[in-house]
């Protein structure tokens, strides 16, 4: 066995044995590449190297983006952005079947959205429309699984801080085709989640008897105008060439501190705080993206990816097959698995085999992380659902059962994602940004 392949094969042992026992993500990537540097330098020369390496990887601009919109959700959710885009949800879906149940599903698009997470998401508008729609009568678990369900739609539609981690590893793909490309995906999971609620509650006798008089509209939209400006300022500014997606994450967080002091549902007290909260979540992705470097790097070194490409390609040269094989892996390595890790280690393996068909980057970052959402629904690792659970009070063997449908659809959404190209293309096409 030569020294290349003994590195490569302790690099993957140390990680998955790691994991396999509980270690945190971060720290099992970082002692498998370190103890596969070793291997194949010296161990001078493999700390001088594993530290430019960690520097490379962050030393992008683009990364600069996740920790202002970090901070933008954090704001949002304290400075009463949350609640004033759930009154325009409302007015959307209050004469749906479940209304309610409706109004969590579109907040969750909206506020994940601008937050870009959806955890963030799924624990804000649970907190909110939660008591209200156990007051309308709702079961607990409907409640639960509505909200959990549709919480990944805000990492898909823009702005989405996995789009800029995948930006980064896929390398000279624009973050403003990503996030263009992220909206039908991310519209059509929402949809078809509020699809689903909406047979839920027809059959449960959840319907709608609310009806909104034209100033109590006119209201809603006065106070929620100024929130929904966000996605149309910062959006609008990155597609105009105004800014780069970096800088208007900067003016995402003054916009939401702005509104948060005008809400006064911020004061100067509440900064640190917040702040605080900002950097433990940064400073998670940003460990990742370093220790990824090094692995990145011996991956490269004992050629891990086209041994992997072969592998796949020796048992089918059909793209459908092949795609439909990096979906299963993806889908099941989202179950143990962050998406940003997943994210920072399988693009370097997948993205080359699907380029020698001629598939677009964009069209396969959308693919994989609409796959990695899926893994946020479910256990072991499900941070959406085990949030969603706590946030709502209920057990997950409750609601497993409930949330097939869900995932069915979601399933249905993802493989029109991966075997229909225009559906992520057809923006960032036309508004010529690829």
């Amino acid at each position: 066995m030569t020294v290349t392949a003994l590195a490569g094969i302790v690099m993957i042992g140390i990680i998955f044995v790691t994991l396999a026992v509980g270690f945190p993500i971060g720290l099992s990537i970082g002692l498998g590449s370190a103890a596969g540097m070793v291997i194949i330098m010296p161990q001078m020369s493999s700390m001088m190297v594993s530290a430019q390496k960690m520097f490379q990887s962050v030393n992008s601009f683009s990364l600069l983006a996740i920790p202002f919109f970090v901070l933008a959700g954090n704001l949002m959710n304290f400075g009463g952005i949350a609640r004033r885009l759930v009154g325009c949800a409302q007015l959307v879906a209050h004469r749906l079947p479940g209304s309610l149940a409706q109004t969590n599903i579109v907040a969750n698009m909206l506020f994940g959205a601008m937050s870009g997470s959806g955890v963030a998401a799924a624990v804000a508008m649970g907190g909110i429309l939660g008591p209200l729609e156990k007051e309308e009568g709702y079961s607990d678990e409907y409640i639960a699984v509505c909200n959990i369900a549709s919480g990944p739609t805000g990492m898909m539609i823009p702005p989405s801080n996995i789009m800029i981690v995948y930006s980064t590893v896929a390398g000279s793909v624009s973050i403003a085709a990503l996030f263009m490309a992220g909206y039908i995906p991310g519209i059509l999971w929402g949809l078809g989640c509020m699809v689903v609620a909406g047979v839920m509650a027809h059959r449960r006798g959840y319907i709608s008897k609310g009806h909104y008089t034209f100033k109590f509209v006119m209201k809603t939209l006065w106070e929620g105008i100024p929130s929904l400006l966000m996605i149309v300022i910062v959006i609008g500014g990155i597609l105009g060439g105004i800014f780069t997606a970096t800088e208007g994450s900067a003016i995402a967080v003054a916009y939401a501190l702005i509104l948060g002091f005008i809400y006064r549902n911020i004061t100067i007290r509440d900064l640190p705080r917040i702040l605080f909260d900002s950097v433990k979540t940064t400073a998670v992705i940003e460990y990742l993206v370093c220790v990824s470097g090094i692995m990145g790097y011996i991956m490269t070194y004992t050629k891990i990816p086209a041994l992997v490409a072969n592998a796949i390609l020796g048992v089918t040269d059909s793209a459908v097959v092949i795609l439909l094989i990096m979906n299963i892996i993806l889908l099941i390595v989202g179950c143990f698995m962050d998406p940003t890790p997943a994210v920072l280690i399988f693009t370097p393996i997948f993205l080359p085999i699907v380029q020698t068909w001629g598939m677009h980057p964009v069209h396969f970052g959308l693919m994989m992380v609409m796959n990695l959402c899926v893994g946020t629904l479910t256990p072991p690792v499900g941070a959406i659902l085990f949030a969603g659970c706590r946030t709502h009070n209920v057990k997950i063997e409750q609601i497993i059962k409930m949330l097939l449908p869900f995932f069915a659809v979601i399933f249905v959404t993802l493989m029109l994602i991966t075997y229909v190209p225009a559906l992520s293309m057809f923006i960032p096409e036309a508004l010529g940004l690829v």
